[in-house]
Protein backbone atom coordinates (compact mmCIF):
# COMPACT_ATOMS: atom_id res chain seq x y z
CA UNK A 1 0.00 0.00 0.00
CA UNK A 2 2.81 2.42 0.89
CA UNK A 3 4.50 1.72 -2.43
CA UNK A 4 1.24 2.36 -4.30
CA UNK A 5 0.86 5.76 -2.64
CA UNK A 6 4.46 6.64 -3.46
CA UNK A 7 4.02 5.61 -7.08
CA UNK A 8 0.73 7.52 -7.32
CA UNK A 9 2.24 10.69 -5.86
CA UNK A 10 5.32 10.37 -8.06
CA UNK A 11 3.18 10.00 -11.19
CA UNK A 12 0.97 12.91 -10.21
CA UNK A 13 3.89 15.25 -9.65
CA UNK A 14 5.76 13.98 -12.70
CA UNK A 15 2.84 15.01 -14.89
CA UNK A 16 2.64 18.42 -13.28
CA UNK A 17 6.40 18.89 -13.40
CA UNK A 18 6.48 17.90 -17.06
CA UNK A 19 3.88 20.51 -17.97
CA UNK A 20 5.45 23.34 -15.96
CA UNK A 21 6.72 26.37 -17.80
CA UNK A 22 9.38 28.76 -16.57
CA UNK A 23 6.78 31.51 -16.29
CA UNK A 24 5.48 31.44 -12.68
CA UNK A 25 2.02 32.44 -13.91
CA UNK A 26 1.80 29.16 -15.86
CA UNK A 27 3.55 26.93 -13.33
CA UNK A 28 2.00 24.60 -10.80
CA UNK A 29 1.93 25.35 -7.09
CA UNK A 30 1.66 22.21 -4.98
CA UNK A 31 0.95 21.87 -1.28
CA UNK A 32 1.40 18.68 0.72
CA UNK A 33 -0.20 19.02 4.13
CA UNK A 34 0.07 16.61 7.04
CA UNK A 35 -0.83 16.58 10.66
CA UNK A 36 2.08 16.10 13.05
CA UNK A 37 2.94 12.51 13.95
CA UNK A 38 2.03 10.78 17.23
CA UNK A 39 2.63 12.98 20.24
CA UNK A 40 3.37 11.98 23.84
CA UNK A 41 0.07 12.04 25.71
CA UNK A 42 1.45 10.85 29.06
CA UNK A 43 1.13 14.29 30.66
CA UNK A 44 -2.20 15.96 29.84
CA UNK A 45 -0.89 19.24 31.30
CA UNK A 46 1.92 19.41 28.73
CA UNK A 47 0.72 21.69 25.91
CA UNK A 48 3.92 21.20 23.89
CA UNK A 49 4.82 17.50 23.98
CA UNK A 50 7.49 15.73 21.96
CA UNK A 51 6.74 12.98 19.48
CA UNK A 52 6.63 9.41 20.72
CA UNK A 53 8.94 6.76 19.23
CA UNK A 54 6.04 5.80 16.96
CA UNK A 55 5.71 9.43 15.92
CA UNK A 56 9.43 9.71 15.14
CA UNK A 57 9.16 6.55 13.06
CA UNK A 58 6.14 7.97 11.18
CA UNK A 59 7.98 11.24 10.46
CA UNK A 60 10.88 9.24 9.01
CA UNK A 61 8.47 7.14 6.89
CA UNK A 62 7.04 10.34 5.47
CA UNK A 63 10.51 11.17 4.11
CA UNK A 64 10.53 7.82 2.31
CA UNK A 65 7.01 8.30 0.96
CA UNK A 66 7.94 11.70 -0.48
CA UNK A 67 11.45 10.69 -1.60
CA UNK A 68 10.75 11.04 -5.33
CA UNK A 69 8.98 14.39 -5.00
CA UNK A 70 10.93 17.61 -5.43
CA UNK A 71 10.21 19.77 -2.37
CA UNK A 72 11.09 23.46 -2.32
CA UNK A 73 9.84 24.53 1.09
CA UNK A 74 8.83 23.07 4.45
CA UNK A 75 6.53 24.92 6.84
CA UNK A 76 5.66 24.04 10.43
CA UNK A 77 3.88 25.59 13.37
CA UNK A 78 6.12 26.45 16.30
CA UNK A 79 5.46 23.35 18.41
CA UNK A 80 7.83 20.50 19.21
CA UNK A 81 5.57 17.86 17.64
CA UNK A 82 5.18 19.70 14.32
CA UNK A 83 8.83 20.69 14.13
CA UNK A 84 9.87 17.11 14.93
CA UNK A 85 7.58 15.87 12.16
CA UNK A 86 8.93 18.40 9.65
CA UNK A 87 12.62 18.05 10.57
CA UNK A 88 13.36 14.72 8.81
CA UNK A 89 11.96 16.06 5.52
CA UNK A 90 13.78 19.38 5.83
CA UNK A 91 17.03 17.68 6.81
CA UNK A 92 16.77 15.16 3.96
CA UNK A 93 16.25 18.01 1.45
CA UNK A 94 18.64 20.44 3.13
CA UNK A 95 15.80 22.95 3.51
CA UNK A 96 15.29 25.33 6.40
CA UNK A 97 11.91 25.00 8.13
CA UNK A 98 9.76 28.12 7.88
CA UNK A 99 7.41 28.79 10.79
CA UNK A 100 3.80 29.78 10.20
CA UNK A 101 0.89 30.85 12.35
CA UNK A 102 -2.13 28.62 11.61
CA UNK A 103 -4.43 31.56 12.40
CA UNK A 104 -2.89 33.43 9.46
CA UNK A 105 -2.61 30.52 7.05
CA UNK A 106 -2.74 31.05 3.32
CA UNK A 107 -2.46 34.82 3.40
CA UNK A 108 -1.16 36.87 0.47
CA UNK A 109 2.47 36.70 1.65
CA UNK A 110 2.33 32.90 1.97
CA UNK A 111 0.77 32.59 -1.49
CA UNK A 112 3.49 34.75 -3.02
CA UNK A 113 6.31 32.87 -1.27
CA UNK A 114 5.02 29.48 -2.39
CA UNK A 115 3.92 30.35 -5.92
CA UNK A 116 5.20 27.78 -8.41
CA UNK A 117 6.77 25.66 -5.67
CA UNK A 118 6.09 22.37 -3.94
CA UNK A 119 5.61 23.00 -0.24
CA UNK A 120 5.17 20.62 2.69
CA UNK A 121 3.10 22.04 5.55
CA UNK A 122 2.96 20.33 8.94
CA UNK A 123 0.08 21.30 11.20
CA UNK A 124 -2.48 19.95 13.64
CA UNK A 125 -5.71 17.94 13.65
CA UNK A 126 -7.84 21.07 13.46
CA UNK A 127 -5.62 23.51 11.56
CA UNK A 128 -4.55 21.22 8.69
CA UNK A 129 -8.06 20.66 7.25
CA UNK A 130 -8.82 24.36 7.79
CA UNK A 131 -5.66 25.28 5.85
CA UNK A 132 -6.64 22.89 3.04
CA UNK A 133 -10.13 24.41 2.89
CA UNK A 134 -8.67 27.94 2.63
CA UNK A 135 -6.45 26.90 -0.27
CA UNK A 136 -9.23 25.18 -2.21
CA UNK A 137 -11.81 27.85 -1.37
CA UNK A 138 -14.45 25.52 0.04
CA UNK A 139 -15.36 23.74 3.28
CA UNK A 140 -14.65 20.23 2.08
CA UNK A 141 -12.57 18.75 4.92
CA UNK A 142 -13.38 18.64 8.62
CA UNK A 143 -11.10 18.17 11.62
CA UNK A 144 -8.95 15.06 11.89
CA UNK A 145 -9.71 12.61 14.70
CA UNK A 146 -7.23 12.93 17.59
CA UNK A 147 -6.06 9.32 17.05
CA UNK A 148 -5.56 9.71 13.30
CA UNK A 149 -2.03 10.62 12.22
CA UNK A 150 -1.95 9.28 8.66
CA UNK A 151 -3.80 11.82 6.52
CA UNK A 152 -1.89 13.37 3.63
CA UNK A 153 -3.53 16.20 1.68
CA UNK A 154 -2.22 17.11 -1.76
CA UNK A 155 -3.36 20.27 -3.51
CA UNK A 156 -2.20 21.43 -6.92
CA UNK A 157 -2.96 24.87 -8.33
CA UNK A 158 -2.37 25.61 -11.98
CA UNK A 159 -3.84 28.86 -13.27
CA UNK A 160 -7.52 28.59 -12.28
CA UNK A 161 -7.56 24.81 -11.83
CA UNK A 162 -7.42 23.44 -8.27
CA UNK A 163 -6.98 19.72 -7.68
CA UNK A 164 -7.14 18.28 -4.19
CA UNK A 165 -7.04 14.84 -2.64
CA UNK A 166 -6.67 13.22 0.73
CA UNK A 167 -4.71 9.99 1.14
CA UNK A 168 -3.88 7.69 4.03
CA UNK A 169 -0.15 7.18 4.03
CA UNK A 170 0.00 4.19 6.38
Amino acid sequence: MKLNITIFIFCLFSLYGYSQETNKEASTTTYILVRHAEKDLSNPENKNPDLTEEGISRANRLVKILKDIHIDMVYSTDYKRTLQTATPIAKDRNIEIELYDPKKSYDKTFQEQTLGKTTVIVGHSNSTPTFVNKIIGQKKYSGIDEKDYNKLFIISLQKDVITDMMLNFD
